[in-house]
This record gives C-alpha cells, sequence and structure tokens, in this order.
C-alpha cells in the first residue's frame, strides 16, 4: 500500500554525488514493484531520468514471473502489497536471485519492519514520501555493494579452483614420488639378490607372499606399504657382511654366524635414518626373530614381534623352501606346508599360519612362477641410494638407535 509522494528533483552541484550515480546507473535495469501504479511510474520516471532502465509492476506475482525472464540489477518493492507483501517477495527473490540488490520501500510507521527487513537481506530501505536524491544515492549504494560481492565471490571460486588444481597437482607429483620411490627399493632389493645367486629374485617373491597373507589378515593401506617395503630390504644390511661369509658354499664357523646375524641391526641402522621408510624398519630389525622368543637379535616372542615381521617369516620360510638350491631342488608345496604346520607356535605365529593354509595354494604358485627379476637399475645414482650411503657413513655401526630398541618390539622414539 502507497503513500503520497513528494519527489524533488535535486540539482546535481547540490551533491559531489553526480558522477557516481550516472556510473552506478550506467545500464542497469531496475525492477519496481509497489501496488499503487501512480507511485511505480512516478519512481520510475525519476530513476529512468538518472540512467536507469525501469520496469513495473503492481503484483509481487508479475514481478517473479518477470525475474525468470529477463536480468535486474536490483528490485525497489513497496512492503504492503497483496497477495505476495514486501517481505514475501525479498525472502524468494534471496533464494533464487542472491545477487540482486533489494530495497524495501516502508512508511514512516514501518521503519521497525523496514530494519528487519535488512536483517532478513534487504541491501536498504526508503521512507515515504521519497527523495528523488536518497533513492538514487541508496541504490546506485547497493549495486556497487552487490558488484562487490559478486568481485568478492568470483574471486573465491577462482581461488579454490586454483587451490583444487594445485591440490591434484600435488597429490599427483606425491604418487609419482612413492612410486620412484617403491621402483627405486624394488630395483635395489634385485641388485641384493643378485648378488648372491642362490636367492635371486627372492625378495620380490616374499614381498608378494607377504602382501596376499596381509590383504586377507586386513592390514591397512599404510600397514600393506610399510610391509611391502620392509620385505624388499630385509636383507639390506648384509651388505655390511663381509663377501667370505656372505657367499660361503658350507655351513657357517660359530663366529662366522655371530657376524652374519650383524645384518638385521646393520640394516636397521640404515633404513631407520630415511624418513619414509622408518615404519619399514622395524621388519628388517626383527625379521629373524622368533615366535616362540628364541630368535635374534632382541630374543622378542609372540605379539612383541611387530605383525609385519610374523608374516615375513612365514613367507620367507615358504619361499626358502620352494626355490632351488645348490644343494637341493624346490620342495613341493606339501611338503613346505607341512613344514610350516609343524613350526606354528614356535618359529611362527599361529594365527599367520592359519591365514597361510586358507589361500589356495595356486596363488602361491602364480607368484612363483612369475619370476619377475628385475635388473639393477643404476641403483648408486638415485635418490634412495645417496640416502643410504649417507646414513651408511655418518655413524659407525652400533652408535645408532637400533642398541636400544626395547624388548617389547617398539622402535627406539
Amino acid at each position: 500500500m502507497g503513500s503520497l509522494i513528494e519527489m524533488s528533483k535535486a540539482d546535481p552541484a547540490d551533491s559531489g554525488n553526480g558522477d557516481h550515480t550516472m556510473m552506478a546507473a550506467s545500464r542497469k535495469t531496475i525492477l519496481i514493484v509497489d501496488d499503487e501504479p501512480a507511485i511505480g511510474e512516478l519512481l520510475s520516471r525519476t530513476l529512468t531520468s538518472e540512467g536507469f532502465v525501469c520496469r513495473t509492476f503492481v503484483r509481487g506475482q508479475e514481478a517473479l514471473a518477470a525475474l525468470g525472464q529477463q536480468a535486474f540489477d536490483a528490485v525497489v518493492s513497496d512492503l504492503r502489497m497483496p497477495e505476495i507483501s514486501g517481505l514475501d517477495l525479498l525472502n524468494q527473490i534471496r533464494r533464487t536471485h542472491p545477487h540482486i540488490a533489494f530495497l524495501m520501500a516502508t512508511g514512516v510507521d514501518d521503519i521497525r519492519v523496514g530494519v528487519q527487513a535488512m536483517k532478513d537481506g534487504a541491501d536498504d530501505y526508503l521512507t515515504k514520501p521519497f527523495d528523488s536524491q536518497t533513492v538514487v544515492i541508496s541504490l546506485s549504494r547497493a549495486l556497487e555493494k552487490k558488484a562487490l560481492e559478486r568481485e568478492v565471490e568470483t574471486y573465491r571460486k577462482r581461488l579454490e579452483e586454483m587451490v583444487d588444481q594445485r591440490t591434484k597437482q600435488l597429490q599427483a607429483a606425491c604418487k609419482r614420488i612413492e612410486r620412484t620411490y617403491d621402483d627405486t627399493l624394488e630395483a635395489l632389493a634385485a641388485a641384493l639378490d643378485l648378488r648372491d645367486n642362490e636367492t635371486a629374485g627372492h625378495s620380490r617373491r616374499v614381498m608378494r607372499y607377504c602382501l596376499e597373507m596381509a590383504q586377507a589378515m586386513g592390514c591397512t593401506d599404510n600397514q600393506l606399504t610399510s610391509i611391502a617395503r620392509g620385505a624388499y630390504l630385509h636383507d639390506i644390511g648384509k651388505i655390511g657382511i663381509p663377501d667370505a661369509i656372505l657367499l660361503k658354499p658350507g655351513k657357517l664357523a660359530e663366529d662366522e654366524r655371530v657376524v652374519m646375524e650383524t645384518h638385521v641391526r646393520i640394516g636397521y641402522e640404515l633404513v631407520c635414518r630415511i624418513p619414509f621408510l622408518a615404519s619399514a624398519a622395524e621388519i628388517v630389525l626383527t625379521h629373524q626373530e622368533r615366535y616362540d622368543g628364541t630368535g635374534y637379535p632382541q630374543g622378542l616372542m609372540a605379539d612383541e614381534i611387530p605383525v609385519g615381521a610374523r608374516i615375513f617369516a612365514v613367507a620367507d620360510t615358504f619361499d626358502a623352501m620352494t626355490s632351488d638350491r645348490p644343494y637341493r631342488q624346490a620342495l613341493s608345496y606339501p611338503v613346505a606346508r607341512d613344514e610350516i604346520m609343524r613350526e606354528s607356535g614356535k618359529q611362527f605365529d599361529p594365527m599367520v599360519v592359519g591365514v597361510f593354509l586358507a589361500i589356495d595354494p595356486t596363488v602361491w604358485e602364480d607368484i612363483r612362477k612369475a619370476r619377475e627379476i628385475l635388473k639393477p637399475k643404476q641403483v648408486t645414482e638415485d635418490m634412495l641410494t645417496r640416502e643410504l650411503v649417507k646414513a651408511f657413513r655418518s655413524k659407525p655401526f652400533g652408535q645408532n638407535g637400533a642398541n636400544k630398541t626395547q624388548r617389547d618390539g617398539t622402535l627406539p622414539s
């Protein structure tokens, strides 16, 4: 419902806002809604004279229909109208056209309602009777505010897109780096295996055996990664064992056996110094422990031994028995299976043995036949080997955290 209008045409010279208003009005389309046609028409003529393009309606429903057909920059609506009130119109427009400026026109007695309208999303309110200069300034200010909001929103979206793009690039780079790490480990393991012709391809097969059992046991992705890397590097400490002992064809003497057993600590001291291999280092250190506590180097038993090392023990023994050696041919699966069953609770964790026995024997056979032996890939030139060499040279063996490892199997911090 409208009221009498007192439109006073102000001289632009009386205010410093003339140029400012014309810039805001440029090509801006205004939708005017008032149930009194005379008021709407007079407001339209006033705004048109300031450079705005106006359309007027007397019903809120007509205004909503127009919004669905044409783009508008602002809406000036009367508060009290039949059918759809100014507040109802405001709520609907805010849901569907959040970037349109909205001014609510109220009578003097409706100022509190006008303030409430601003709380509900209106950009300003106008009191009747209108002052033409006040209307133009308020409208121009609301349009500039919405333009700034759109700029901020555009910037935010571009920033989110940039962050999303950079995040994807970073994730892809991390995956490539991790793949490079694993390729390097595979090449290093192959090089270590080839040093001892008796065990060519051993590390790769043991790694695959470990992963089959670990997946069946429900290990997490992080655990699987640690187990795979630990299996690849379990014998890396043998690079510190003299060839005369490592490659000796016959049985080792007692003093030679003691030297050979140091390879687990040597390997641990190398691997634990490389951050991305820290979780795999415990397998390197504990892969010669036995479930009954008679293993080395710490004599851990049962659950004191990390689960990855308990899985590894079964996989390593199975590969040793089913691979050809100079002094015998590979044993059959039934023979190896029976031996592993006999050692359950002694050398091996009974739970891991149960998982091993539950897996179809053809799985083990397929892995054994694959024998995908890798050629060394210039291991000394890649990042991992540089880190290993640096770790090897940084301290004499025996001075690192390995000699502080707790009996409960936890790694030193």
